[in-house]
């Protein structure tokens, strides 16, 4: 009996031991890993709200009416004639029908106002600094695409395509491939694999590509010179123009200044010589006096 007792004594101590010896392991677990790891609770937290999207004007508005009602009744209309249709309605509105509509985009427009404010409230400085970056970026982007726009409007020429430009339009069609990523690809590779006196030939229509580039933007540029819009030529040809114009301008400076330099010579000299030639009041008074005597009276 006593050493069955002995030995169940010793296995509780054992388990004691190792349960002690759990504990410590988890305790320096814990004192290793952080906190969040075992707090599932804060670590599931609400990811930042989207920014608040801006609000429909009335016409939109209208056009968000409409479109369901104008498409039920027109099911086989397009897109685009759908749109028009509703624009048309809205052009043939009273102010007075108008008027909830754009009452609707007034209140809408307010409410944008105070949940901008709430959004931006919760921003750090760095994500605002971010997004301002990014709505400098997109401006850019949307002032671009207007020029651009504009310069076609205005007929800007073409630039000049290079060798290879010319062999891929040439040859684009017949090019292995079905995606045109694919067709790119397999015309590099022909391209590479062109002769030196193959590359030549688009070379030369490159270069001549490159003279008929410069005579239309010759021709252009004047043209828009003309027409008051020199604020779209090339920085470069600005600076070309403006040689000559300060050289003739120097020219007529130097001419001008030659011309009233003979001038006021001219004139001094010729006041010298009038001032030699005629006496002045008082010597001639002083030579009349002389001449004239009074007559000589004798005693008798």
């Amino acid at each position: 009996m006593a050493p069955y007792l002995l030995a169940a004594g010793v296995s509780l101590l054992a388990k004691s031991f190792s349960v002690l010896s759990c504990t410590g392991s988890l305790a320096r677990c814990t004192s290793v890993l952080p906190s969040a790891f075992f707090s599932p609770v804060k670590f599931l937290t609400s990811e930042a709200r989207p920014p608040p999207k801006r609000p429909l004007n009335g016409y939109l508005r209208y056009v968000q009416q409409q479109k369901p009602i104008v498409a039920r009744q027109h099911p086989e209309i397009k897109a685009v004639d759908l749109i028009k249709t509703i624009a048309q309605q809205w052009r043939s509105l009273s102010p007075e029908q108008k008027q909830p509509f754009q009452e609707a985009s007034l209140r809408a427009r307010e409410q944008f106002k105070v949940d901008l404010e709430r959004y931006q409230a919760q921003l750090t400085p760095a994500q605002l600094q971010q997004q301002a970056q990014e709505k400098r970026q997109r401006r850019a982007k949307r002032k671009a695409i207007r020029k651009k726009r504009e310069l076609t409007n205005l007929g800007k020429p073409k630039r000049p395509r290079s060798p290879f430009n010319i062999f891929m339009s040439e040859h684009f069609e017949e090019a292995k491939g079905i995606t045109s990523q694919a067709k790119m690809k397999s015309l590099l590779e022909d391209w590479r694999n062109l002769f030196s006196h193959q590359k030549q030939v688009y070379t030369q229509l490159a270069e001549d590509d490159k003279i008929r580039y410069k005579n239309e933007m010759k021709s252009w540029e004047d043209h828009m010179v003309d027409i008051g819009r020199e604020d779209l030529i090339r920085e470069r040809t600005r600076s070309t123009r403006k040689k000559p114009a300060a050289r003739a301008k120097k020219a007529t400076k130097k001419v001008t200044k030659k011309v009233t330099t003979k001038a006021t010579t001219k004139a001094k000299t010729v006041k010298k010589a009038t001032g030699t030639s005629k006496p002045s009041k008082k010597t001639t008074k002083s030579r009349s006096a002389k001449t004239v005597s009074p007559p000589s009276t004798k005693k008798t």
